[in-house]
């Protein structure tokens, strides 16, 4: 039920980020006469916003239906696909383009601002944060916190000023390198475990030397025995290896993977989905049709040509040698070379356009429905310092719009709780 008179109130949000900007633009705009503070530790507020998708920001991603967007969170599915009956993509769309930045699709489902610049959903975030009285301070960030019983919260904040406020909300993004999970701790709350999420796979590799900047347009790999296959675009970098199916594979991972130090074998399926069967028979076809033509300049179809020569030459096949001389053993070996290469590990790098970290504020411990603390009234939590976290393609922008959503309208005294 919607209050018809929210009571003014004093209302601070840890974080210049996107969950923490949109947080307090809903604040502001759901309850005009309260004090919305926006604090910001850093020089620049909205820093992922700018850089992330190639400094286009994926908003969003075209996928409308709360059970199957939640399906693409490792932590968090099952909390975010309530919440995201309460806002989902359409309402992020809806939002950005009543403010002047339309939204388009591209074809993967991913969704960005109509001009390709990150900058444009910046200006609309600050200037709704501006024309609805949102308080921005930066480089302030929180020193110290202390809950007041009945009263609110007392913060210290870094510039050395203390303030007190009836309404937190925490929306720091990743809690790594910060003070504040020994604050909350101090007020009851669990933190899970740290570890980086969406990252690219190094892996030195002869096979794949001298191949920067070669992609394939659907791989299929698996990190680990124990985790599902990823597919989606592969990337071959300086480094390794990298692309959408990768940086899946490290989201659903992400645990594990550190637990393995990042030293594993990564199996590589070159062709997606394709079955041995299939291959055989894309074999046994260039037997017949080709039988003179050297197997190393006859490509199977989807893969870079000097990937091909690499894997031929990989499993010990002469240059010159013709598919009608083609042995069974070297059949068996470059079958399972374009199915099932392996790959070993030897550590990761960070995507700087995607970095996410999982673990953060263990979620039974947040009522969602207002994204409100169950042990401390009137504390709330938005975006990336929860143990929520999508793979990539807009789903952690579109988690950072929802419960910075969520939680500014419970701040101000206006959420809606039984529509959930």
């Amino acid at each position: 039920m919607t209050q018809a008179h929210p009571a003014p109130r004093r209302i601070a949000i840890i974080g210049g980020g996107a969950a923490g900007f949109f947080a307090a633009v809903t604040a502001a705009e759901a309850n005009p006469e309260a004090t919305v503070m926006l604090l910001e530790k850093g020089k620049h507020c909205l820093q992922k916003v700018k850089i992330s998708g190639g400094g286009r920001c994926n908003v969003t991603h075209s996928c409308f239906d709360p059970a199957q967007l939640a399906s693409h969170y490792p932590r968090g599915a099952r909390e975010l696909r309530a919440a995201f009956h309460r806002w989902q993509p359409r309402d992020t769309i809806e939002w950005f383009t009543q403010r002047g930045v339309p939204i388009k699709r591209e074809p993967d489902g991913r969704m960005f601002p109509t001009t390709d610049d990150s900058q444009s959903i910046i200006d609309c975030l600050r200037r709704a944060a501006r024309e609805s009285g949102v308080e921005t301070r930066r480089e302030c960030g929180l020193a110290d916190l202390s809950h007041i019983p009945g009263t609110g919260f007392k913060l210290t904040l870094t510039d050395g000023n203390v303030i007190e406020v009836e309404a937190l909300c925490i929306a720091a993004g990743s809690l790594k390198n910060s003070t504040l999970p020994d604050a909350l701790r101090a007020l009851g709350h669990h933190i899970e475990p740290l570890a980086p999420s969406l990252f690219a796979f190094n892996v030195n590799d002869a096979r794949l030397h001298g191949l920067a900047g070669l992609s394939v347009p659907t791989a299929r790999v698996t990190a680990l025995p124990a985790n599902q296959p990823q597919s989606g675009p592969l990337l071959i970098t300086h480094r390794g290896l990298s692309g959408p199916a990768v940086l899946r594979a490290s989201a659903w991972g992400a645990r594990e993977i550190q637990a393995a130090n990042y030293h594993f074998t990564l199996t590589v399926n070159w062709l997606g989905d394709g079955a041995e069967a299939d291959l055989q028979a894309a074999f046994k076809q260039l037997r017949q049709n080709a039988p003179r033509k050297a197997i190393k300049n006859t490509p199977i179809e989807s893969l870079p040509r000097r990937l091909w020569e690499r894997l031929v030459q990989h499993v010990g096949i002469p240059e010159n040698c013709p598919w009608s001389q083609l042995s069974k053993a070297q059949e068996t070996a470059l079958r399972r070379e374009c199915l099932a290469g392996a790959y070993q590990v030897e550590g990761k790098t960070t995507n700087k356009d995607e970095f996410v970290t999982c673990g953060g504020v263990r979620l039974k411990d947040v009522d969602f429905r207002r994204m409100e603390s169950k042990r401390i009234p009137n504390l709330h939590f938005a975006g990336e310092c929860l143990d929520l976290d999508g793979i990539t393609g807009g789903f952690n922008f579109q988690a950072a719009w929802t419960t910075g959503r969520i939680a500014g309208e419970a701040m101000a005294g206006s959420e809606r709780v039984n529509s959930l």
